[in-house]
């Protein structure tokens, strides 16, 4: 059972700088950036410069009609969005037969904080009985995933994984075991996380935001300007499957999952205390379970997302792994044009780089201008450039100690 291959069939996005998997890929390899003033609210308040990735003018019933999206969530509703654009990318077609072995596994951490703010707000306000039970559902984490799964029918296991940013590559494990396991044939696996009031507020408190410097508000990774990183908001969709099952329906195959790696740092209690011993792990795991070798990575889809720590942290952790090679991979981070999207974030990284195993074309590092000497890798500055490869490792890891790492390659 644990032979089985699992290939990527589907990718839906809802992005700051695209919908849909080619809208996406077109945006990042010419480095289009998807940050503007807030229009969700009033995040003047917070910030003196009120940037973030906001996905603008976002509306759900072109895509998915009007029945059944008044008590949807921002969240909920990008993840459907997303999920029907998978569906879509991957020529599949839910069945009565098929349903049962369908599954859904999304990355979420903050997507209910909004719902449970306004909710709660109702019920210490007018009194619990004035409430409108009808929105409760969206105050618990796993409802994007649920709505998911009774929009489009799906029968097979339901789970939501929240480990921040590490979320979307850990949702991406999780639904290929799943298949490895012959518990499912095929997987809706991604992550979500909606732009609201109360995370910018709070992450503009902890000194996270680029936006809370002046007078620069830049998502520059690896840059020795940087200062912080853009919120942004986003919904990403990869539809997994068995490779027997995807050849038998036809499907079009567009990468595989080849190995996966993942580390705690007990360390890391916040920024800068990310010892980086975490990622090393979660990396030599994942390229041991591909049955490659270091020298045979050829592009890094990195985690950097403009902050001091984490963005050095990576590069040494790079080093550590690699040696010297690891001066001749490029290494590039999408952040720099998408912000970070916290449990999103990984499944952005994930299709971005099936886009470069693709297209043949890496993505940039945008906003690069000042080599910090600390971070001196080949990090595709500015432009996004022509390159043939074949294997492609993904790294997630986040300030308070999770750490991913997925090698993914392209079809043969």
């Amino acid at each position: 059972m644990m032979g089985k291959t699992v290939v990527i069939t589907g990718i839906g996005i809802v992005s700051p700088v695209g919908m849909g998997r080619d809208h996406f890929w077109d945006a990042l390899f010419h480095g289009r950036t998807g940050f503007r003033p807030v229009s969700l609210f009033d995040a003047s308040r917070f910030t003196p410069v009120p940037l973030a990735g906001e996905i603008y003018g976002f509306d759900a019933v072109p895509i998915l009609g009007k029945k059944g999206l008044r008590e949807l969530d921002r969240s909920t509703r990008l993840l459907n969005v997303a999920a029907k654009l998978a569906l879509e990318d991957s020529h599949l077609e839910i069945t009565g037969q098929n349903a049962p072995s369908i599954g859904v596994c999304v990355g979420a951490t903050f997507g209910s904080l909004h719902s449970i703010f306004q909710f709660d707000r109702v019920g210490l306000t007018d009194g619990p009985r004035l409430v409108n039970p009808s929105f409760f559902p969206n105050t618990v984490i796993n409802s994007p995933a649920s709505r998911v799964a009774i929009r489009f029918g799906l029968k097979g296991f339901n789970t939501t994984i929240s480990t921040g940013f590490c979320a979307g590559i850990d949702a991406t494990s999780y639904a290929a075991d799943f298949i490895r396991l012959n518990r499912a044939d095929v997987v809706l696996a991604g992550g979500v996380e909606e732009l609201c009031e109360e995370l910018y507020m709070g992450f503009s408190k902890l000194g996270y935001l680029s936006a809370g410097q002046k007078p620069d508000a830049v998502c520059c990774p690896f840059d020795r300007r940087r200062n912080g990183t853009i919120l942004s908001e986003a919904a990403g969709v990869i539809v997994l499957e068995d490779e027997g099952h995807a050849v038998r329906r036809g499907a079009p195959i567009l990468a595989r999952v080849a190995g996966y790696g993942n580390a705690f740092d007990p360390a890391a209690k916040g920024q800068g205390t990310n010892s980086g011993r975490g990622l090393q792990m979660a990396i030599a795991s994942a390229i041991r379970e591909s049955s490659l070798t270091p020298p045979d990575i050829e592009y890094i889809s990195a985690s950097a997302n403009s902050t001091q720590e984490l963005d050095k942290m990576e590069t040494d952790v790079v080093k550590a792994v690699f040696g010297e090679h690891a001066y001749d991979i490029p290494v590039s981070a999408v952040k720099s044009m998408t912000g970070e999207t916290f449990s999103a974030s990984g499944t952005l990284a994930l299709a971005a780089t099936v886009g470069a195993l693709q297209m043949g074309i890496i993505p940039p590092t945008v906003n690069y201008r000042e080599k910090d000497p600390e971070c001196d890798l080949d990090y595709v500055p500015n432009q996004a450039r022509d390159v043939r490869i074949r294997s492609a490792l993904v790294i997630s890891s986040d300030p308070y100690g999770n750490n991913s790492a997925m090698v993914i390659r392209g079809h043969e």
